[in-house]
């Protein structure tokens, strides 16, 4: 769920000053070319709401 490309350019797009990337090359690929999004249930909206 986790191996997609949205999760991937999300940790890349957050680094400030440097991005160390572990994995392997097929990883990475991998979650280059994997564009299926899941919903994904945080529960932010329950959290959100609890707090006003």
């Amino acid at each position: 769920m986790l191996l997609t490309r949205n999760i991937l350019y999300t940790g890349i797009t957050r680094a400030k000053e440097l991005l160390i990337l572990l994995g392997n090359d097929k990883t990475i690929e991998y979650m280059i070319n994997n564009v299926d999004s899941k919903k994904r249930n945080t529960g932010l909206k329950y959290k959100l709401e609890k707090l006003l």
